[in-house]
C-alpha cells in the first residue's frame, strides 16, 4: 500500500485560458478533479505546494486525500502538464477514486542490488529499456513501485517485463509485450565481463596441454 498525501485544492468557476494565466499568476495552478460517475470539478492548487509533492516520487503512484472545502475525497494524479522551458506546472488532473473499482496507474521500477550484480562486477554496463509500468488493481493493492532484482544477473542476461514479479493483487496492463525487456547487463567496454568463468577455465585447461 502507498503512503498517504494530503492535498489542499480549491474550487474555481472560470475556466478558459484567460483564466488559467491569472491563477498563475497568483501562484495557483488549474486543475480538474474527475471520475467517481461524478461530474468533473474545476479545481486549482498552491503552485509551492503542489511542487513540494511532486519532489517526492511515491506521490505519482498513491492514493492521495484532497481535500476542497469540507470534503475528502481519495483520488490519484493522472495527468501533469509543465512548462516546456521553465519549472512550473501549468495544468493538474486528478481521478477520483472508487475503493472498489480497479485502477490502471503508471508506477515506478526500483532497480536493486545493481551495483552489486554479478556482471557489474566482472566489468558489465547495466542498460535500463524501462523504468516504469503500467498496472491494474485496486486501490488498496495500489504499490508505490515494483522491485527489480538484479543482484544476480550476469553479462548478457536480461530481465523481461513477463520477469516482474508483482504484489498480490497487482498485474501488468497490456500496454507493454511481456517480452519486452526491462534491464539489460551487456559487456563493458573492450568486452569486459564477457569472459564467463567457463571460458577462463578452457583457456586454462588448453595452457596445460600446450605445456
Amino acid at each position: 500500500m502507498s503512503e498517504a498525501f494530503e492535498v489542499l485544492a480549491r474550487q474555481r468557476t472560470d475556466g478558459g485560458k484567460g483564466a488559467s494565466r491569472r491563477l498563475r499568476r497568483e501562484g495557483l495552478v488549474p486543475g480538474i478533479l474527475y471520475g467517481g460517475h461524478r461530474d468533473p470539478q474545476m479545481i486549482s492548487l498552491v503552485h509551492s505546494e503542489l511542487i513540494r509533492k511532486l519532489d517526492q516520487e511515491a506521490f505519482h503512484s498513491s492514493l492521495l486525500d484532497l481535500k476542497l472545502g469540507e470534503d475528502t475525497t481519495k483520488v490519484v494524479l493522472k495527468d501533469l502538464q509543465r512548462h516546456p522551458a521553465k519549472p512550473f506546472v501549468l495544468h493538474v488532473d486528478f481521478q477520483r477514486v472508487s475503493m472498489q473499482e480497479k485502477l490502471r496507474m503508471t508506477v515506478p521500477l526500483h532497480f536493486e542490488n545493481e551495483t552489486t550484480a554479478v556482471g557489474v562486477k566482472r566489468g558489465g554496463v547495466v542498460s535500463h529499456n524501462l523504468t516504469e509500468v503500467e498496472v491494474t488493481c485496486l486501490p488498496t493493492a495500489l504499490p508505490e513501485y515494483i522491485a527489480v532484482d538484479m543482484g544476480q544477473m550476469n553479462v548478457g542476461d536480461i530481465i523481461h517485463v513477463s520477469d516482474l514479479v508483482l504484489p498480490d493483487g497487482v498485474a501488468l496492463t497490456h500496454a507493454v509485450e511481456p517480452e519486452t525487456p526491462v534491464a539489460i547487463i551487456h559487456a563493458g567496454y573492450g568486452g569486459a565481463g564477457a569472459e564467463t568463468d567457463a571460458d577462463s577455465e578452457d583457456r586454462g585447461a588448453g595452457d596445460e596441454t600446450a605445456v
